[in-house]
């Protein structure tokens, strides 16, 4: 396995940024990996059921401020973790310390160092990205898992028009306003406030680095060095026997339609309620939060713990 990534060089986002977030009460908790202290929330009794909920790019765990009420509600433990370079977390400075698999590396640290099990897990962007390859490593840690506006690419089939402009965006653009990037990928739009609570944990375009790097670790081509282990990954899923759900929306340019392959592919999603949002983009948390939280919470109850064995886990 491959060793974490040591990083000594990084911002920290003063906490005087996070203070009065629309709808966001949580504090954070924190766990240092690699030198770096990654921040999450954890709402909820320690010993309900667990939803981890992974963000994606350029957003933070503040994604999920409409779904974490109703899965609270539902009597579940909540938790979603900040990647490192997002949200409360911190930032390496240095562009050669981001890689996709570095992200993968620390956030396994994370989760063996908070020791977390019986997981559901909920993914969007690039938390499926991250999450699945933390599932297919460990899938001994989760129960079952639901997939929204993500996937799992290899670089071996052609990516939307839409990822290629937003690829070129982020790459080239001298303007790189974060909240407005979040507000352009919902049906619904922002408000002012959301908008600024997006900003705030990129103070500086050196807190931006990570957000700007993300869309060019995307496997795009047969050579990408993440093909082999997502390929790995992969090869779990298609054994994949526990429960999976797919909950795709419907006006999201980049993931539209890509909820078809994990049907074709993952025993577990034979038979589940999967559902496309209507009138939700790609940041679906936001346009349908209440919604989504409320069709994850009822597939939790429609597939209780089974004892069956988990698959083999991903060689990495």
């Amino acid at each position: 396995m491959p060793s974490l990534p040591i990083v000594t060089d990084f911002l920290r986002t003063d906490e005087a940024r996070f203070a009065q977030l629309p709808d966001f009460p949580y504090s954070p908790h924190y766990t240092v990996v690699g030198g770096l202290r990654i921040a999450c929330i954890d709402e909820g009794p320690r010993d309900a059921q667990a939803v981890l909920l992974m963000h994606g790019e350029p957003t933070w765990s503040y994604l999920y401020r409409k779904m974490i009420p109703v899965l609270l509600q539902a009597g579940y433990r909540v938790i979603a973790p900040d990647l490192v370079g997002f949200g409360r977390s911190d930032k390496p400075t240095h562009a050669a310390d981001y890689s996709y698999l570095n992200h993968v590396l620390w956030m396994q640290a994370w989760l063996e160092a908070r020791e977390l099990q019986h997981l559901t897990l909920f993914c969007q962007d690039w938390g499926s990205l991250i999450g699945l390859r933390l599932a297919a490593a460990a899938p001994q840690r989760f129960e079952r898992i639901v997939l929204a506006n993500g996937g799992l690419p290899t670089g071996t089939t052609a990516l939307p028009t839409a990822f290629k402009i937003w690829r070129a965006f982020a790459r080239y653009s001298p303007w790189f306003p974060i909240g407005r990037i979040v507000k352009a990928g919902c049906a619904d739009g922002l408000t002012p406030q959301a908008i600024a609570a997006y900003d705030a944990p990129f103070p500086t375009r050196r807190h931006r680095l990570g957000a700007r790097l993300f869309p060019s670790f995307v496997p795009t081509t047969p050579n990408d060095p993440e093909r082999a282990r997502n390929e790995a990954a992969w090869e779990v899923f298609k054994r994949w026997d526990k429960p999976f759900l797919t909950l795709f929306s419907n006006r999201d340019p980049v993931t539209r339609g890509g909820h078809r392959i994990w049907h074709e592919r993952v025993p577990g999603a034979q038979g589940q309620a999967h559902a496309v949002t209507r009138g939700a983009g790609h940041f679906l948390q936001e346009d349908r939060g209440a919604e989504v939280a409320a069709a994850v919470a009822a597939f939790i109850r429609a597939t209780p713990v089974s004892p069956a064995p988990s698959p083999s886990p991903a060689r990495p």
